[in-house]
């Protein structure tokens, strides 16, 4: 294999009789990975993605029991909106650090990043030290699924890619099922080795951490560097004065007041951010950390808002869900962790079967409409959930929720990396990650406040209903100090006791909490109606048949073709080396092939003439076609490739 930075070479057999003489198989295209080495690639990419997957269903079912040992349920939700904050805010700087520097040492960093946090998680003694440290995991997993999307993209076409999705989708079910199992054991356990049991689920990433750091480093190629290195400093921190404050006071809102002064104040503060990240992005150009141009394109702006609704979806039912099967259905984590296994299941077959058919047809715009759909209808469903619904209709809710949602993720992702050039793939994917995390942040965060803000009254509401039934009189009578503690307000910090207070006493209060949750469910389909009426003008793009690393060669070529190039006569006695241009700077990968040459015993003409050809071809194509068309838009970028390699091939 050749260095980074250095030019490439593939073998390209001339001999009649050989591989790709007549009755042989057709060449593959120069550069090209075979489906070997894409497997050793995403095999690499999948351990760094099942890092935040794992933690994610760990933490959701294991939250509880944090919670009530560290004595602050309601507090809950600073630790998951910390890691969403930071995870968010750094996407995108992720995206745009690795098409100038080259996704493996920007992913390295995340995993590492992502490693240091989970010790530190592990140590935490409240609710608020433990958000901290989340935050700073955030910092790492910001890069984590971006970048394997994004190095995804630069090695395999827009059409082959949502079959090799299909593994990522799986590895999501994995981890929904050893998630909720391993954390609702150490969960569980009072002590494991001295310490609390579910502080061992923060420490479990750190050896599947280290595998995929030796895994990555192996694996993966470092990329050079492209010709600019500005980065847009002003627009990060732009950025982070826009989303920060109205993150906050979109979790504080409840407890300040909706129009007090602290969030009148972080109203302003996020408008002037917005505003100033406007102008930073304007200013940057195309260096820009969300380059405006992109925004032209109907495709990526619709996306865009797609993006953050399948984030407020998927994030906020997440958020909710396990605290209804939990407290109100009286599940262990590790039983909550299990009813999930249908939302995942149909997460995994949805997107598997969406992805063979997209690979096979091309075509995408259908999936995200009918995903869609399919949400409305299972929030709506949700929405009927109550203290004595079955478990079997919840159950079946949830699979339609995941079958809504394996629809329009990895479409949405796939969408938007077909919409622009290959040099923009990694802030196209850390974009699409970016506003679905905001969704997600927003979804969670509005979710869990008007949950915990309508759970009060309708508990009070629950209680005066419950106060004329001869069962509830009973026990009340009997039991004082029970009905006392479930009807005091720090009831909702610490929920254990449900499990050890008479039946008729503590029913009540789960009528109010399951009553506060349909309030959140509809809240969330009438948000996701939105996505449906949008997904009507999402464009059917047509999908590039190149990866992102094949369509920068063929740029390479095209612009390296307008420079007249001195003619070299290779001697008769010399080997004839058929060059395959580089990457386009910032691609952190290069295909695994060996250098190779063509003998001199071999035809040389048939060497000179693949080169000759596929400078002919790619002079006509710049005569037809000016560069700056050439990256505008993905059809007319698919044709250029295509016309490129095809010349190569001939």
């Amino acid at each position: 294999m050749s260095s980074a930075g250095a030019t490439s070479t593939s073998a390209v057999p001339a001999t009649p009789g050989g591989p790709n003489g007549p009755g042989g198989p057709a060449a593959p295209a120069p550069g090209a990975l075979t489906h070997r080495q894409i497997m050793t690639i995403v095999t690499a990419l999948l351990l760094g993605t099942f890092l935040a997957a794992l933690d994610q269903t760990v933490v959701s079912t294991a939250i509880r029991s944090i919670g009530d040992d560290l004595h602050g349920l309601s507090a809950q939700a600073w630790v998951t909106t910390a890691f969403l904050i930071t995870s968010t805010i750094t996407t995108p700087l992720y995206g745009k650090l690795s098409d100038i520097y080259g996704r493996k040492p920007l992913f390295l960093l995340a995993i590492s990043i992502f490693v240091v946090g989970s010790v530190l998680c592990g140590m935490a003694s409240s609710m608020y030290v433990l958000a901290g440290f989340r935050a700073l995991q955030g910092l790492g997993a910001g890069g984590l699924f971006s970048l394997a999307m994004s190095i995804m993209a630069d090695i395999l076409s827009p059409q082959q890619r949502p079959k090799y999705m299909a593994y990522f989708m799986a590895t999501f079910a994995t981890s929904s099922v050893a998630g909720p199992v391993i954390g609702g054991f150490l969960a569980g356990q009072d002590s494991v080795a001295g310490l609390a049991g579910w502080r061992w689920i923060f420490w479990i990433n750190v050896p599947i951490g280290l595998i995929a750091l030796v895994v990555v480093n192996r694996v993966l190629r470092g990329g050079g560097k492209r010709g600019s290195t500005r980065i847009d400093w002003w627009g990060t921190v732009a950025i982070i004065a826009a989303v920060v404050p109205l993150l906050l006071v979109a979790e504080r809102g409840r407890e300040w007041g909706w129009g007090s002064a602290v969030s009148v104040t972080c109203y302003v503060i996020g408008a002037i951010g917005l505003a100033g990240f406007v102008v930073a992005e304007r200013y940057m150009g195309d260096d820009a950390l969300i380059p405006l141009r992109l925004f032209g394109g109907r495709t990526f702006s619709v996306g865009t808002v797609l993006s953050i609704i399948v984030g407020i979806g998927m994030f906020g039912g997440l958020a909710v869900v396990p605290l209804y099967l939990q407290i109100v259905k009286g599940a262990s984590p590790t039983e909550a962790g299990l009813l999930l296994l249908p939302m995942m299941a149909g997460v995994m077959i949805a997107s598997m079967t969406s992805g063979r058919l997209i690979a096979r047809t091309g075509r995408y715009r259908v999936y995200p409409l009918v995903g869609f759909s399919c949400m409305v209808a299972a929030l709506g469903l949700l929405s009927f959930v109550g203290a004595d619904t079955p478990l079997w209709r919840t159950e079946l809710a949830m699979l339609l929720f995941g079958l809504g949602l394996g629809q329009t993720m990895q479409t949405l992702v796939v969408a938007m990396q077909n919409s622009v050039a290959p040099r923009d793939i990694g802030v196209a994917t850390s974009s699409a990650t970016f506003f679905r995390q905001i969704g997600g942040t927003l979804g969670t965060a509005v979710f869990l406040s008007i949950l915990f803000g309508a759970a009060p009254e309708r508990i009070t509401d629950a209680y005066q209903a419950a106060a004329g039934t001869t069962a509830f009189g009973a026990a009340a009578t009997a039991h004082p100090d029970q009905l006392r503690q479930v009807t005091s307000s720090g009831s909702l910090d610490d929920s254990g006791f449900l499990q050890h207070i008479e039946k008729a006493i503590a029913h009540p209060f789960m009528v109010g909490f399951s009553d506060a949750m349909d309030l959140v469910f509809l809240v969330g389909a009438a948000t996701v109606v939105i996505g449906v009426l949008l997904a009507l003008f999402l464009p059917e793009v047509p999908l590039r048949t190149m990866s992102g690393l094949e369509a920068a060669r063929a740029d390479a070529a095209t612009a390296d073709a307008a420079t007249p190039a001195t003619p070299v006569t290779a001697p008769d006695t010399a080997g004839v080396e058929i060059m395959i241009p580089e990457p386009a700077a910032g691609n952190p990968l290069e295909a695994a092939t060996d250098d190779a040459t063509v003998s001199a015993t071999d035809p040389a003409p048939a060497g000179a003439q693949v080169e000759a050809e596929t400078q002919v071809e790619a002079e006509t194509q710049d005569e037809a076609e000016p560069q700056d068309e050439v990256e505008a838009e993905a059809p007319d970028h698919a044709r250029t490739g295509s016309q490129a390699q095809a010349g190569t091939a001939s």
